[in-house]
């Protein structure tokens, strides 16, 4: 039976049996509840879950939970078929390449589960996820409806934190928590680990900011390489009490300092300010991909127009970015040299990586040209 529902933070249906059942909704992409749902087992057709998904009908899934995986993944060996064709400019291609994603994800959306008031996740052979979507959600605030490719991603969150990623450079494993960028492009991490420190930085009382921390990553990495005091900034609570975690597991509490006052630059100034900022000028659709995708390069641009104010007397800023965007058509090298320039900088070296990721060799993806001529830099800039 079919329930229509206001576009409220609730979502209500009708079970088999005629009773109306009702939770709150929840979306790490912001997406409205849906308005049209109806309840679904492992009887539901994957051609007849595709059409209702497509037509904006969720299905709230009563069946086995590995059943649902199964028609999740079904649905999307349909949707691959719709393959956006390339367009007439990298720039294109890529926006295209974006819209067929935005689809994916709001088709592959439409198939729901309820967390029970614990977060439990009462389905056949369902995995325990409590205390995975504690990490994720926070304590349980009663019945909660979430998409069940939103649930994965909780899930392999949780097992990444467990494990962590090994980076010898930060002097440990790095765990990243849900919603928070995995630093799994290592390049870049050694990049920071090998650049030439500036004069004043190599002094055991030297500070260094690093800007939008995410993890932690990088600011172990500079406290391990000898800065005195490292201070960690970023505008996402997850990512302060990840670079937290992390900094705390590695024992580095006494030399880095994270800061949530909001700020992209703390007071002061330091001889070395590191910063990576999302590589791509697009809208980010989910937390995670804020790690990626910075609306009009609004990061980067205030980190250059606050860099020459907070830096000591020789010191340096390092902008750790890659040049996909230029190979996409989505910034020129032009446009990045002329906003140095226009913030009163100069550039004193750069040093490259090429990237290591299996997107970078993959014939099959769509944006595999612009990934093939990759290469990430860390540009030394300085007063002019």
């Amino acid at each position: 039976m079919l329930s229509e529902v206001p576009d409220l933070p609730g979502i209500g249906w009708t079970e088999p049996t005629g009773e109306a059942g009702a939770a709150r909704w929840h979306s790490e992409s912001g997406l409205p509840a849906p308005k049209r749902v109806i309840v679904a087992d492992d009887r539901m057709k994957a051609d007849k879950a595709y059409r209702l998904a497509c037509e904006g009908t969720a299905l709230l899934w009563r069946g086995d939970y590995q059943g649902a995986r199964q028609l999740l993944k079904a649905l999307g060996r349909r949707l691959d078929r719709l393959a956006p064709k390339p367009g007439s400019t990298p720039a294109e291609t890529f926006h295209r390449h974006r819209q067929a994603r935005g689809h994916r994800a709001r088709v592959l959306g439409m198939l729901l589960v309820v967390l029970e008031e614990d977060h439990a996740l009462d389905l056949r052979r369902a995995p325990d996820v409590r205390e995975a979507c504690a990490q994720a959600y926070g304590p349980a605030q009663g019945r909660t409806v979430v998409s069940l490719r939103e649930l994965l991603g909780v899930i392999g969150a949780h097992e990444w934190r467990k494990k962590g990623v090994e980076m010898p450079a930060a002097g440990g494993r790095i765990h990243p928590h849900y919603g928070v960028f995995s630093p799994i492009r290592g390049e870049y991490v050694d990049l920071v680990a090998e650049a030439p420190l500036p004069a004043p930085a190599r002094l055991t009382t030297g500070t260094a900011f690093d800007l939008g921390t995410g993890t932690g990553v990088l600011a172990a990495v500079l406290a391990h390489r000898g800065l005195g005091r490292v201070v960690a900034t970023d505008s996402s609570p997850r990512a302060l009490a990840c670079a937290r975690d992390n900094v705390a597991r590695l024992g580095l509490t006494g030399r880095v300092e994270v800061v949530d006052d909001g700020a992209l630059y703390p007071p002061g100034r330091a001889a070395l300010v590191v910063c990576n900022p999302p590589w791509l000028p697009a809208r980010p659709t989910s937390a995670v991909e804020q790690g990626v995708y910075d609306p009009d390069s609004a990061m980067l641009k205030a980190f250059l127009a606050g860099l020459a104010d907070h830096l000591e007397p020789a010191g340096e800023g390092w902008l750790i970015i890659s040049d996909l965007a230029e190979h996409l058509g989505l910034r020129t090298r032009q446009e990045l040299l002329d906003a140095f320039g226009t913030a009163g900088l100069r550039v004193v070296d750069r040093h490259d990586a090429r990237p290591r990721h299996p997107r970078a060799s993959d014939p099959g993806d769509p944006l595999h040209t612009a990934r093939a001529a990759e290469v990430t830099s860390l540009w030394r800039l300085a007063p002019a």
